[in-house]
């Protein structure tokens, strides 16, 4: 699939960034969870709030998948303390790689997992990591496929 751009996003997009990302993420996780917790994690999570925070912090990055225009997925990188785990200096975690299920398996998630990399040999940083939920098999496939390992578990909680 040719014409996909990857675009950093800005706080003026902050709607279309809180948009693709409720979309993704109720795609990817709604049917493992009740439509109550559901509910409760988009609007807390994707809060406009938030998300500002979120593109104001200078350790974190957002970038847009665009194919024809239209935004059909995203990325999101932490440095330093921003990370949610390992808070290593010298590495990156993609925290976010998330693309409308009708996009996927069209090279779009590799792109965006490339951004990452790319960012991080600029930076000379040491590693990338990230976490994937157990339960989602077309996550793990893929980052296993671009050479990632796992070496740890740690607990995503969502509603009860």
């Amino acid at each position: 699939m040719s014409g996909i751009q990857i675009k950093q996003i800005t706080l003026q997009e902050i709607t279309d960034l809180q948009k693709i990302s409720k979309e993704t993420f109720f795609e990817t996780y709604a049917a493992g969870n009740t439509e109550e917790d559901m509910k409760r994690y988009l609007e807390e999570e994707f809060a406009s709030d938030k998300l500002i925070s979120e593109l104001k912090d200078q350790n974190s990055e957002f970038y847009f998948a665009l194919f024809e225009n239209k935004i059909v997925g995203y990325l999101k990188i932490n440095f330093g303390h921003s990370q949610t785990d390992i808070h290593d200096e010298n590495s990156l975690e993609i925290q976010r790689i998330y693309v409308l299920k009708q996009y996927q398996g069209k090279r779009i998630g590799k792109l965006l997992y490339q951004k990452a990399l790319e960012i991080a040999k600029q930076k000379k940083l040491d590693y990338l990591w990230l976490g994937v939920w157990e339960e989602n098999p077309k996550a793990i496939q893929f980052y296993e496929k671009v050479g990632f390992v796992a070496f740890d578990k740690h607990v995503f909680k969502l509603g009860e």
